[in-house]
């Protein structure tokens, strides 16, 4: 087992190593102290909040800190931070109570280096932070044309704490569920500067001991955690996280199958057959060796079209036409690529671009496309093209991990007529070409940022840039229900709304839905307490490790 490198005093050195020390094959140490491990292939750029836009940093920043409310495993509003609040009438004020029991991480920025209370002061700072031009926050979408533009955000007493906003915006409490309205203490970030990035202070179960960045991230148990079990034990029970940063997914198995890992995020698409069958149930080889771990995952994986008519890539393309737009939904089998491609990890699109799992039911009541060649073959008749040898090639661009499935899509693409040559880009710059409306035929996803419909409506309101509508989609029946559906108080009625507004969209398919995702976690046996939740959000407050893992 390779020795945990550290960035700080020989002191912290000497305690760190003794502490994580790792037995072979246990997930326990001999000082009888349990420590959660996993891998991060794509590494942790940052360890500030402000920056939290990938999954990797959120999944760490959520392990050090708090926000005001939380999402639970059933995609309901919490309490966190605040323990109550109060909408007012008009649903422009929102009124939080805060805990008054909540401390800080001990850290050198307070004085004596005892962590102080947090205050309604924290909460103003953290948000005013977002959104202040000079942080760059990556996050200052969240409130952009949301809140208040001269007091957004306002301290009442130490306890209490107000959101004003520009008008109804029933979502503002999943957007203050997000890795991004973390709350933070001032004096850490003027303490640190630029560099609080690695030097994290925040209220959360878990707090920051090292970082040796491309080597291994140390956090351990916040003994002062505010948060208590039914039974009034204090979480978390883990005693310490570390993290690694193989950035070769064999290597991560490896680790894995060796116990030195307590869980893995999904599978490389190479290692699928080994652990799944084709119906997504873990071989008879593996059954008892270790827990597999489902659910249903806020993420739609899809293709995108571009729409905008003016742009010259979308005048020579046979995509300006909706019959054709159509013609390729229908093309796609795909309950034959769930099961083949993905190992029947995920659900087939048949329904609208929302997911599953909302409120709205969307999947439940937005009629989809299924699987129709000859309806496909039809609408390319009807939109002019009796002679399919005429059609010009459509280049689908796509990154490396998708390639055989834009294979498998271009193949049945071709089965109707549709001639579709697939193009592997890196990521960076298929975002790059998205964002600047390069790519007629593109592969993309949608992750929630927070469980609401209107997150995924969002990507083709025309007044909104890429990201979010990266097909440039423009529909003014779409938009005047989408600015209905902001300011629309009663739930039943936004709810209709986001299924009509759904439906437009794929009657007009600028995307074509190809399946809505799940979570899927390899978890070693002597874990108990991990949950999957539809945000895929790691939670290990409540996780502990029990004996040695079994091989």
């Amino acid at each position: 087992m390779k020795i945990i490198k550290f960035r700080s005093t020989l002191f912290t050195l000497l305690i760190g190593c003794c502490f994580l020390y790792q037995t072979a094959c246990t997930g326990k140490k001999e000082s009888g102290k349990m420590v959660f491990y996993y891998n991060e292939t794509t590494g942790i750029a940052t360890l500030d909040p402000a920056f939290a836009k990938n999954q990797s940093i959120m999944w760490a920043i959520h392990q050090v800190y708090n926000t005001l409310v939380e999402i639970d495993s059933n995609l309901n509003i919490v309490p966190s931070l605040a323990k109550s609040w109060e909408i007012d009438a008009g649903r422009t004020t929102y009124t939080f109570h805060l805990r008054n029991d909540v401390y800080f991480h001990d850290s050198p920025v307070f004085p004596g280096g005892k962590g102080r209370k947090m205050v309604a002061d924290d909460v103003v700072f953290s948000l005013n932070r977002i959104i202040d031009k000079n942080t760059a926050s990556s996050g200052a979408w969240i409130f952009n044309k949301r809140v208040d533009t001269v007091h957004p955000f306002t301290t009442i007493n130490d306890s209490t704490f107000q959101v004003k906003l520009l008008r109804p915006f029933h979502p503002i409490l999943g957007i203050l569920s997000m890795q991004y309205c973390s709350i933070i203490p001032k004096e850490a970030v003027l303490t640190y500067g630029k560099d609080f990035r690695r030097n994290p202070c925040g209220t959360g179960p878990f707090r920051f001991i090292s970082w040796d960045e491309g080597e291994a991230l140390v956090l351990h148990r916040n003994e002062q955690y505010w948060e208590k079990d039914k039974e009034g034990e204090r979480l978390p029970y883990l005693d310490a996280i570390q993290v690694s940063f193989f950035d070769n997914k064999a290597t991560e198995f490896l680790q894995f199958r060796q116990g030195k890992l307590s869980f893995i995020n999904d599978i490389d698409p190479s290692f699928k057959d080994e652990l799944l069958t084709k119906k997504g149930e873990l071989r008879k080889e593996w059954q008892g060796r270790l827990h597999l771990n489902k659910t249903a995952y806020l993420n739609t994986e899809y293709f995108g079209i571009l729409v905008d008519e003016q742009n010259p890539l979308v005048k020579k393309s046979p995509v300006r036409l909706k019959l054709v737009r159509q013609a390729m939904n229908y093309a796609i089998n795909r309950p034959q690529l769930m099961m083949y491609m993905r190992n029947s990890i995920g659900i087939p699109a048949e329904a609208g671009f929302v997911p599953g799992g909302l409120p709205s039911r969307n999947v439940e009541l937005v009629k989809g496309y299924t699987y129709d060649p000859g309806k496909a073959r039809q609408l390319l008749k009807q939109a002019g093209f009796t002679d399919t040898r005429t059609i010009p090639a459509i280049t689908l661009l796509t990154i490396p991990i998708y390639a055989d499935i834009a294979s498998f899509v271009a193949k049945q693409m071709e089965e109707i007529g549709l001639p579709v040559q697939v193009e592997v880009i890196q990521k960076s710059l298929l975002l790059e070409q998205t964002a600047k409306s390069q790519a007629l035929f593109f592969r993309g996803s949608w992750i929630a940022d927070y469980p609401d419909a209107e997150n995924y409506m969002a990507m083709f309101y025309s007044k909104n840039p890429a990201p979010p509508n990266y097909t440039r989609y423009k529909n003014p029946v779409f938009d005047q229900l989408y600015e209905q559906a902001l300011l629309e108080t009663n739930d039943s009625a936004r709810y209709a709304l986001y299924r009509t507004m759904d439906q437009l969209v794929i009657n007009d398919a600028p995307v074509i839905p190809i399946w809505y995702d799940m979570a899927i976690h390899f978890v070693q046996n002597n874990v108990q307490g991990f949950r999957t939740n539809a945000l895929n959000l790691l939670e290990l407050r409540r996780v502990k490790l029990v004996g040695a893992v079994s091989y």
